[in-house]
């Protein structure tokens, strides 16, 4: 029997069994649903087992005094111990659903129509977390063993729409069962259905609010302006130096850690069908491209540290007009971060730039915890990543082109405390409104992730050496 075959045969039930986790609300942003994202680990534990996994088991995660929400673990070990441990890394948790009356059928009540699964955490990350399960079956069912060629284990959180607060502290304490050669990152998209690709890094951010004060108190513009600093204008120009004319940030040692983009990937990127046109269209109609010279508009967003000013106040902004010098003036920054910045220097950055800026006779405090998160990257040479390259284009018979992401997860937490390469595994879609009212995934791309799923194991199996040559 062939996986894909096995994986159509076995559609109706998959699709069956993910709709009932789709409907646990297990919104862990929300206190009053912890109990349903407990009753969704419990669920997906209990379909690991029902898979075939030996070991499945909800973590708890926290302390007494700060309980988190559960985690579900599992692990199925290959016959041959030498073999590779992959990983694979999902969530179960998902986002509030407001507002409500934007939805066309409840966000619980999961529903197929038009080849699309509509349901809160249909893509985001029930689905594709699922997929694997009907994936490492269909292995099983062609290679007629008992155990998946590699070590497979699973770590599925439930916290990762809330922050991952107390994620890193788990991986810490559970090291030795995490142990593994390669992660497999269950979280992202394609490019398109008919443009399959793989994503190979995620940027981090980190935020700050910048205050700036002058006078004790609002000063009359005409008996003091001129004379004495006015915060506002402190701020603006501040603001206004944040960037060069190049579009570079101007913090000092900003760039100093920014890995460079290989020709390779600014070569793969180049060949994705983008429509610069129609993808400011998206982006609210916005009027050009702009940022960082020399770069492309994908480059930009996907490869490149950014700086940006989210919100700016002070100063009268009430109806009609107010002659003053304010007392003060507020911004709030963020900063996206590539890899191998680390979120706590460019804090240190911003602190030793706002001192430099600020003239005599104004103060200024940069207000940031430095934690943020970390960017994650993986080079398209990891003999991981070109094995997981191998799954993908096996399942949808074409070439698999590489992407990033914008957004941030706790994918460099992984890689770091479990020192190991990350490979992203995923086929969800711009249009799957992640996040958004009406989520939904093609039921034809899940079946296509569960297939590279299916193969993704004998590939990895197949670079063993690779893969273990650090034990």
């Amino acid at each position: 029997m062939e996986a894909r075959e096995y994986i159509d045969q076995n559609a109706p039930g998959f699709f069956t069994a993910v709709a009932e986790w789709l409907a646990i609300p297990s919104i862990s942003a929300d206190p009053d649903r912890g109990g349903d994202v407990r009753r969704s680990a419990e669920f997906l534990a209990g379909q690991l087992r029902a898979a075939g996994f030996p070991v499945a088991e909800v973590w708890e995660t926290g302390t007494d005094a700060d309980r988190g929400l559960p985690a579900v673990y599992a692990e199925w070990p290959a016959a041959d111990p030498a073999a590779p441990v992959a990983l694979v890394y999902g969530h179960h948790d998902v986002q509030p659903v407001d507002p409500l009356e934007e939805w066309d059928s409840p966000p619980f009540e999961p529903v197929q129509r038009d080849g699309l699964l509509f349901g809160r955490g249909a893509s985001d990350d029930k689905g594709q977390v699922f997929f694997h399960l009907l994936g490492v079956r269909a292995n099983l069912a062609v290679s007629g063993k008992q155990a998946p060629p590699v070590t497979l284990k699973v770590l599925v959180e439930g916290e990762e729409e809330s922050g991952s607060l107390h994620f890193a502290d788990l991986l810490r304490a559970q090291r030795e069962r995490l142990r593994c050669d390669v992660i497999v990152v269950t979280d992202t998209g394609m490019w398109a259905a008919d443009v399959p690709s793989m994503c190979v890094g995620m940027r981090g951010v980190v935020d700050a609010q910048v205050d700036v004060r002058g006078p004790d108190f609002d000063l009359h513009s005409g008996s003091f302006g001129g004379g004495v600093p006015n915060p506002l204008h402190a701020m603006a120009a501040l603001l206004a130096g944040l960037h060069d004319a190049d579009g570079r940030v101007a913090l000092p040692g900003f760039y100093d850690k920014v890995r460079p983009l290989s020709d390779a990937e600014r070569q793969l990127i180049g060949r994705l069908p983008f429509d610069q046109k129609a993808w400011l269209a998206e982006a609210g109609n916005s009027g050009a491209a702009a940022g960082e010279a020399g770069y492309s508009s994908l480059e930009r967003v996907w490869t490149r540290p950014t700086a940006e000013v989210n919100g700016m106040w002070g100063g009268h902004t009430g109806p009609g007009g107010k002659t003053i010098i304010p007392a003060q003036a507020h911004a709030k920054l963020s900063f996206r971060l590539v890899a191998d910045q680390e979120p706590a220097e460019v804090i240190e950055g911003l602190r030793q730039y706002v001192r430099r800026a600020v003239p005599p006779g104004i103060e200024a405090t940069v207000v940031s915890d430095g934690q943020g998160v970390r960017p994650s990257f993986s080079p398209v040479d990891n003999p991981a990543v070109a094995a997981g390259r191998r799954a993908l284009q096996r399942a949808f018979g074409q070439e698999v082109l590489f992407t990033r992401e914008g957004g941030s997860g706790p994918e460099a937490d992984l890689a770091e405390i479990l020192a190991a390469p990350l490979v992203f595994i995923g086929v969800g879609l711009d249009a799957d409104r992640v996040h958004a009212p009406n989520e939904r995934v093609s039921t034809t791309l899940l079946l296509k992730g569960a297939e590279a799923a299916a193969y993704l194991w004998d590939e990895l199996a197949a670079t063993a050496a690779e893969l273990t040559a650090g034990r």
